[in-house]
């Protein structure tokens, strides 16, 4: 008798993203970051090479994948190849992986048993010209009881615990998570349960404390917030807990009841008692091309709250289950896709929204070379936003009709649109701020060149009028005319560097004269205020 609810193959996947900063000596992070970690020997990263090197049924899989988007997009995620016979590729994605990692042994609770998952790949994504890095990390297990697996699926991906219960247990997170290579050795193992550590830094440092198995999993990659020295350094962009896809497939999932279904789709854990049918839920988050009794893979549902995208399907499908050409290939890959560029873009306008808040922290209006490294900054910040919307915003990446659903729906429950308008017009703001403060200094300096240039103009024509030479020094000696000439250029000097001083009230007087309205001895004290007291 088959159970009703049973995973039989479970995959998730974390797409983690983190901003990568500059040191403390560099106003900006490094153009090219992933090849400041595959320089280093000792680092386990080294980037994916080419398709052109792999076999053919990869190259067939690539193939399916690569035409399932349209072609802006397909030039991104792929790059442009160079003249047949060439390897050079120019591409905007950058894919570094590690190999030393086979398995992770988690215990959900304390005094439970362990489950051993099998890690299917351990990847970093650069992408050209964004401070944007995205830990992607695959595992997958069998033969679990549907809550197990909702629970595993639940705790794991948890940046560092959310608290403790009265036992000191930490809560929503795995009570212990340990790497391990392809012998079993243990590599690195979590520090979940050591609250003292995580509350301390906290207080000293007002920034979380990464746990410490995710630690070691993205050296040389190190938070921004340690003395350690690495080549990168990266601060968190988005909330602790990682976005995620899951994949199950299980026995009669249309046996599932409504509870179940929402605590899948939301990522809820386990259910404690069985749900009610809601109608907003199924049509909000719902994907149900597929959710009938027929077809090559039947039953299979589509679940995307744009935090998560999870897939439920029959185990006893083939279609389902084909890791080459089925629905477990397509999520591996186009579904893979459409989530990551989402949770790109999400991440990547939060790290503009961050840059804002940033410059005008360290604004200091007093310090001219803060006021420089602002509109440095703010203007580096505007370039970005600009090529990131040309290279990397996307509101539709393909036509086929799954395809651009699910983008869809994980655009609108992430609020891209609103997010990218918010951006948008802080940027636009900031650049309009520093465009209106640039043409009121180019302002400012016609008027004082025009102020000069009008009382320059009386002593020019006084002096030049009908040729006049008040003194007939030109046969004097040339010492003599020397002496008169330093020391004309002296007085002359010395006018025109306070009639600049004076430029502002100067200006102020000639609006005075030339307003009719006003009478004349309210130009009179215009007059006297040039000399007067108050601020120029």
């Amino acid at each position: 008798m088959e159970t009703v609810g049973h995973v039989e193959h479970l995959r998730q996947v974390l797409v983690w993203p983190l901003r990568l900063v500059p040191r403390e000596d560099e106003e900006r992070a490094h153009g090219q970051p992933w090849e400041l970690l595959t320089a280093d020997e000792s680092s386990p990263w080294r980037e994916v090479s080419s398709a052109r090197d792999a076999g053919a049924s990869f190259q067939e899989r690539y193939y399916t994948e690569f035409v399932s988007f349209l072609p802006y997009v397909q030039r991104f995620l792929f790059g442009v190849g160079g003249t047949e016979g060439e390897g050079h590729f120019t591409g905007q994605r950058h894919i570094l992986r590690r190999r030393d990692i086979t398995q992770v042994r988690v215990a959900l609770r304390s005094g439970e048993p362990t489950y051993t998952l099998e890690v299917h790949n351990v990847c970093l994504h650069f992408f050209y010209d964004v401070d944007i890095v995205l830990l992607v990390l695959e595992v997958g297990t069998e033969n679990l009881p549907l809550e197990t697996a909702q629970d595993l699926v639940y705790r794991f991906g948890r940046a560092y615990p959310a608290g403790w219960d009265g036992a000191g247990n930490a809560l929503h997170c795995m009570y212990s998570v340990e790497w391990m290579d392809a012998e079993g050795a243990v590599l690195a193992a979590s520090d979940a349960q050591d609250k003292d550590a995580f509350t301390r830094h906290v207080c000293e440092n007002h920034t979380p404390l990464i746990a410490s198995h995710w630690r070691w999993l993205l050296q040389p990659l190190v938070p921004e917030d340690t003395d350690q020295l690495a080549p990168l350094r990266f601060r968190l962009v988005e909330y602790y807990r990682m976005p995620m896809m899951a994949y199950l497939s299980l026995r009669q999932p249309d046996k599932l009841d409504a509870g179940q279904w929402a605590s899948l789709g939301m990522v809820a854990g386990a259910p404690a008692t069985p749900g009610q049918a809601s109608a907003e839920f199924e049509r909000s988050y719902c994907y149900d091309r597929f959710w009938y009794a027929g077809g090559a893979a039947p039953n299979t549902r589509y679940l995307c709250t744009g935090y998560a995208l999870v897939v439920v399907g029959d185990a006893a499908s083939d279609f389902f289950c084909c890791r080459e050409r089925g629905v477990l290939s397509q999520f591996r890959h186009q579904h893979f896709l459409l989530f990551m560029i989402a949770h790109l873009q999400k991440a990547s306008l939060l790290m503009f929204s961050d840059r804002l808040a940033e410059a005008l922290n360290s604004l200091s209006v007093t310090d001219p070379d803060s006021v420089r490294r602002f509109k440095r900054r703010i203007r580096y910040a505007f370039e970005s936003f600009l090529r990131f919307t040309h290279r990397y915003w996307f509101t539709e990446i393909s036509d086929q009709a799954q395809i651009r659903a699910l983008f869809k729906m994980s655009a609108t429950h992430l609020d891209l649109e609103r997010l990218h308008t918010e951006v948008k017009v802080r940027m636009a703001d900031m650049n309009g701020y520093l465009e209106a403060d640039s043409l009121r200094r180019q302002a400012n300096t016609v008027v004082r060149l025009t102020v000069v240039t009008i009382f320059g103009l009386i002593g020019t024509v006084t002096t030049g009028f009908l040729g006049m030479n008040l003194l007939a020094e030109a046969d004097a000696s040339m010492s003599r005319r020397l002496w008169i000439f330093g020391a004309t250029f002296l007085i002359t000097t010395v006018l025109t560097t306070y009639t600049m001083v004076k430029s502002k009230r100067l200006s102020d007087l000639l609006d005075a004269l030339s307003d009719e309205r006003l009478s004349v001895w309210t130009k009179l004290k215009a007059l006297a205020a040039v000399w007067g007291k108050g601020p120029a």
